[in-house]
């Protein structure tokens, strides 16, 4: 029988064509777990803004691998050893670190599942393709996790200038057409180095980093953190509760096994069994997509509405303040729902309600940006940068949003 070519040339409209280095890493993106991700949206309800923005996290896991093999590349260039072994599994780490996300990306952390992250999920996702791929993946879940002994590895995987930001920032900017979030993450990787077994940015890099910072601080502003995709994310969240509710008082929903499992079962860390991880394994956006066109049809007022504003784009109304919400306006608001719905004023929470968000482009306190002077010396890139603005950037900024029907 004809072998089959397992090293592949693949073409993205980033950075033109990616290779996949070896037959491992094939067969990793070949399984059904990685596949799942081309129904998953990197961006979640975005679109809804963005019109562009329909990339999948599949496309962000290939650029985030394409991305570590140049850095390997860099680093080896600049003297730093990096054996095979220890290649392969940083490119294994960074192409598995997003595959514990839920349809539609975040919203599922604060719905389907009680209080469990897509990074706790990804690991139990790459625990059991370890155990089919005969413990090849050993070396990638130790870099994954933060364990591996040589730091700049994990650096390479999680930190305030790591693979996964440097394309994500660059890939949202391409598919939203927001020019501000356009970062040269080649120029970034190329000024990349290691120093006491710590990931630093060569001295000639920092305007590179600078541009980064300020580009992550607008795309949350611009995209991320646009008011319509935070409504659009809140109704998505609310009308899975709502859902959760009915089905608790014995209600029968229309909708996929694997929805319907999350439905009937409240799923915390401790109760995440084998039988779990596989019933989320079969979960994407189609099946959520699936269930609202249905429910929009559905004779609880509260899960129609709620399914039927998502469907058609009718979002409810979103303000935006510097300071905390007047809540005597919020109940008048809930009222006047409560006639209009004839709901009760519990079931008035649903479209009415408030919340803050925040937007902190560097963590002055956490696993700096370190830049390498000239000289030798190591600085944090705030210190070392002569833009007063980075100062800022390491602040904090929360803004907090109330919504509400538009009528």
């Amino acid at each position: 029988m004809r072998k089959r070519n397992k090293l592949k040339i693949l073409n993205d409209p980033i950075y033109g064509f990616i290779t996949i280095p070896n037959e491992l890493i094939f067969d990793v993106i070949e399984h059904r777990y990685f596949q799942r991700l081309r129904r998953i949206s990197q961006m979640g309800m975005s679109y809804l803004v963005y019109p562009g923005a329909h990339h999948t996290r599949f496309h962000h896991a290939l650029g985030g691998m394409h991305l570590m093999q140049k850095a390997i590349s860099v680093l080896r260039f600049k003297g730093v050893e990096i054996s095979e072994a220890e290649a392969e599994a940083l490119q294994l780490a960074i192409l598995l670190h997003d595959i514990g996300h839920g349809p539609f990306s975040h919203a599922m952390e604060h719905s389907i599942v009680d209080g469990i992250s897509h990074e706790w999920i990804s690991l139990q996702f790459m625990r059991e393709l370890n155990i089919e791929f005969g413990g090849k993946l050993d070396l990638a879940i130790e870099i994954f996790t933060g364990s591996y002994k040589r730091s700049f590895m994990c650096q390479l995987i999680s930190s305030q200038l790591d693979m996964d930001r440097l394309d994500y920032l660059k890939r949202d900017s391409f598919y939203t057409g927001v020019a501000e979030g356009n970062i040269n993450s080649e120029r970034l990787i190329t000024m990349l180095n290691v120093v006491d077994d710590t990931l630093v940015i060569e001295e000639k890099g920092i305007y590179s980093v600078e541009k980064f910072l300020v580009a992550r601080r607008l795309m949350y502003w611009q995209v991320y953190l646009h008011k319509t995709s935070l409504v659009a994310e809140q109704l998505l969240i609310r009308m899975l509760k709502r859902a959760k509710e009915l089905v608790a008082q014995g209600v029968s929903l229309k909708c996929s096994e694997a929805l319907w499992y999350f439905l009937q079962h409240s799923v915390r860390q401790q109760d995440f069994s084998a039988k779990a991880l596989t019933t989320f394994s079969q979960l994407d956006d189609y099946d959520l997509v699936m269930a609202m066109k249905d429910w929009q049809h559905h004779e609880d007022v509260v899960l129609s509405k709620l399914s039927a504003m998502i469907i058609h784009r009718d979002l409810l109304k979103v303000k935006l303040k510097n300071k905390p919400i007047d809540q005597q306006k919020l109940v008048r608001h809930k009222e006047a729902v409560v006639k209009q719905l004839t709901i009760t004023a519990a079931e008035a929470n649903y479209f009415v309600f408030s919340g803050k968000i925040s937007n902190l482009a560097y963590q002055a306190d956490k696993e700096n940006i370190l830049i390498l002077r000239k000289n030798g010396k190591i600085t944090d890139v705030a210190k070392a940068s002569d833009q007063l603005n980075l100062e800022a950037l390491s602040s904090t900024v929360t803004k907090y949003y109330a919504c509400y029907p538009k009528d």
